[in-house]
């Protein structure tokens, strides 16, 4: 049952095809593959942004993460208090070469390689969605590789190299 809240909910983004059941990277590549083959079969002009966030889970603000899962994901009580625990006054330290760093907080990012550090990021960058549908950009995402494009007729296309 891994996820109930957000699948019952539907809180994720639709078109959001990581850590979710019956989405996958094909799920992603077929998506915005007919996408683009109905765009051309439209007569339209596409453009394509892929977009890789680098290091990205590393870059997971704990309070930012905090407030969207409580606002907007309805995490409240235990459940918040225990995302709060896994998050916030984690240490680190690295070897190398047999040499251990002293440790060192961690001040944001979520864990990788754990079963919710993903679904932390998802939800943490979730609202992106709504900022690409404000401009009319359509989206598919995995994980943190975004994939925005666009389709217009190639009248206006070139209506707008035109005035460029």
């Amino acid at each position: 049952m891994r996820c109930y809240h957000t699948s019952k909910s539907s809180l994720l983004p639709s078109r959001q095809s990581a850590y979710r059941a019956c989405h996958s990277t094909e799920t992603t590549v077929l998506g915005l593959h007919n996408d683009l083959v109905r765009s051309i079969d439209n007569g339209e002009l596409s453009l394509l942004v892929l977009l890789d966030l680098s290091a990205a889970f590393d870059t997971v603000d704990h309070s930012i993460l905090m407030t969207v899962l409580s606002n907007r994901f309805c995490v409240e009580g235990t459940a918040l208090k225990w995302f709060e625990s896994y998050l916030i006054g984690r240490s680190q330290t690295f070897v190398y070469d047999g040499n251990q760093t002293a440790s060192f907080s961690v001040e944001c990012s979520v864990p990788q390689g754990s079963v919710m550090g993903p679904l932390c990021f998802v939800s943490y960058t979730e609202e992106i969605t709504d900022l690409f549908d404000k401009y009319r950009v359509q989206s598919h995402i995995y994980a943190d590789d975004n994939q925005l494009y666009g389709s217009c007729r190639t009248e206006k296309s070139m209506r707008l190299v035109i005035a460029c």
